[in-house]
């Protein structure tokens, strides 16, 4: 018999990231600090929708780029809190998560060999999008001495011929990182000249905690240049309700959506209702989540300091990501050992790439008791490898 698989995709490793936790869960007392999704339940005025779209009858599809009402609001959030214009019914399309709108994204706009640059640590989907996209996935290794921001001289470093778009994966999975006004500025130069194209992953821009998030499609130029997906899993606490959203030129778009009809046909019809009233009516949901969120992460910074372990401050989405080089051991044996001798699960940093060695991604998205249950048990695990280093 022939092969049956693809090569290509064999080549293609698991996610570093599920690992851990198919042990967690048959694990008895383990703590899990390592997956990215609130332990909020969806507010209730967007369940609500969710089930009087039920009630209705409301279960066929919806057109292929999205509910029409759905599409106006995804356009007034961008007016109102990024400061984007965007055309409800040429440039806005609606996504089987954020997820979805990055794999199309790359299938839409690359031809074989074409060059990504992809900012690591980051989000574990793009280096495999690309090569499924016919793309060539190249790394730019951000470091913790710029607080893992992208600076102008790590991208001028990866620029060749070939490259035709930058990933801009900010704020920041797993490093919490962000990119202010002024270091977008100075990106957006640099694209603009190199004649570059963007896809933004701005699915954490309403967990920002230092001043207010700006999205590069707002500067001047970029717009034309950008593919901006978002979505509401993080914001509005609806991970399981699967629901994003691509905001690009319409000729862009116009392919995407291609791929979308062939492959998906549309997002759920229950989930796009309850979004709209999510858009509508969610702010004060979110602006309690954040607040929420920020108590936790000022928290865990300073309870990882106090520990002894080297902690840059994060000032986006629901990570920390401690430095453990000090220790002589890679993330996945510091990982390994404290999950099998404490019941802590983490995940090592080299799950988003290899630049994350010597780092460890945690999870801030738990109740403030699990973290200060978990917290204690890493400090024991730490006073532990100390003991053994003397």
């Amino acid at each position: 018999m022939r092969n049956p698989l693809s090569e290509t995709i064999v080549k293609i490793p698991p996610s570093g990231i599920r690992k851990f936790f198919d042990i967690v869960s048959e694990m008895d007392d383990a703590i899990s600090l390592g997956v990215g999704e609130p332990d909020f339940d969806t507010p209730w005025h967007i369940r609500e929708e969710g089930i009087y779209s039920l009630e209705k009858g409301r279960t066929f599809y919806t057109s292929n780029a999205g509910l029409k009402d759905l599409k106006v609001e995804i356009c007034n959030y961008l007016k109102r809190r990024c400061n984007v214009l965007y055309d409800p019914d040429q440039e806005v399309m609606v996504t089987v998560g954020g997820s979805e709108a990055i794999d199309v994204a790359l299938r839409a706009m690359l031809d074989p060999g074409d060059e990504v640059l992809i900012p690591q640590p980051s989000y574990v989907s793009y280096t495999p999008c690309t090569i499924l996209a016919g793309g060539v996935p190249v790394i730019i290794e951000l470091e913790e001495k710029d607080e893992f921001r992208l600076t102008p001289e790590k991208l001028l470093e990866k620029l060749t011929p070939k490259t035709k778009i930058l990933i801009m994966p900010f704020p920041n999975n797993p490093t919490g990182a962000i990119m202010e006004k002024e270091d977008l500025e100075k990106i957006a130069e640099i694209v603009t000249e190199k004649d570059l194209f963007v896809i933004s992953d701005e699915i954490y821009c309403e967990l920002t905690y230092k001043g207010e998030h700006t999205t590069i499609a707002s500067l001047p130029g970029m717009k034309e240049r950008t593919v901006l997906i978002n979505g509401f899993s993080k914001s509005y606490a609806m991970t399981g309700w699967r629901l994003g959203y691509a905001a690009a030129p319409k000729d862009i778009l116009k392919q995407m959506l291609k791929i979308h009809q062939f492959a998906i046909m549309c997002a759920p019809t229950t989930s796009q209702y309850a979004a709209i009233s999510a858009l509508k009516n969610g702010d004060e949901d979110v602006q309690n989540m954040r607040e929420s969120y920020n108590q936790r992460r000022r928290y865990l910074v300073n309870a990882l300091r106090e520990m002894g372990l080297d902690c840059f401050e994060p000032y986006g989405a629901f990570y920390v990501f401690p430095s453990i080089k000090k220790f002589g051991m890679t993330s996945d044996e510091f990982a390994t050992r404290l999950l099998k001798e404490e019941k802590v699960a983490v995940v090592p940093g080299t799950a988003f790439g290899d630049s994350g060695e010597g780092f460890l991604r945690i999870s801030y998205a738990y109740s403030l008791e699990n973290l200060k249950i978990a917290l204690e048990r890493i400090r024991r695990f730490v006073e532990r490898l100390e003991k053994e280093m003397k």
